[in-house]
């Protein structure tokens, strides 16, 4: 079971800079099996750079949350664990041309991960930790 985040866990994770914000994501996606997005009957949020087209992705629900809000009030975070991210999530995605933003803080700024890239760091994570379990 996935532990709620306080307010002020909260606060201190989104004074995170983009690059501890993507290494945060890593990690408790990892631990929590899961990666959060947002979607409403048209399908997911996006986000456009200015070379890419972005879906944005989030370590806990509280964080896509705080993202329904104005344009995308209607929207409702999402779980997928990661064995449907691997096998249907990462390829239809690179299928898309589609990037991902990870974990973005509320002025839109995020690393952009191309879905292969963000599968790898995400199996590389689980054999760290599967390797840590086994001492």
């Amino acid at each position: 079971m996935v532990q709620a985040l306080d307010e002020q866990q909260i606060k201190q994770i989104l004074n995170y800079d983009d690059a501890q914000r993507a290494s945060y994501f890593i990690k408790e996606v990892v631990a929590n099996d899961e990666v959060w997005i947002l979607k409403d009957e048209h399908g997911c949020v996006m986000l456009n750079t200015e070379d890419e087209d972005c879906v944005p992705v989030w370590p806990h629900k509280e964080f896509a949350q705080a993202w329904a809000t104005d344009e995308w009030q209607a929207c409702q975070p999402e779980a997928i664990s990661l064995s449907k991210w691997f096998s249907h999530w990462s390829h239809g995605l690179a299928d898309d041309e589609l990037a991902l933003v990870v974990f973005p803080s509320q002025n839109e700024q995020g690393l952009v991960f191309y879905p292969d890239e963000l599968e790898q760091e995400l199996k590389n994570k689980q054999k760290n930790q599967s390797a840590k379990g086994q001492r």
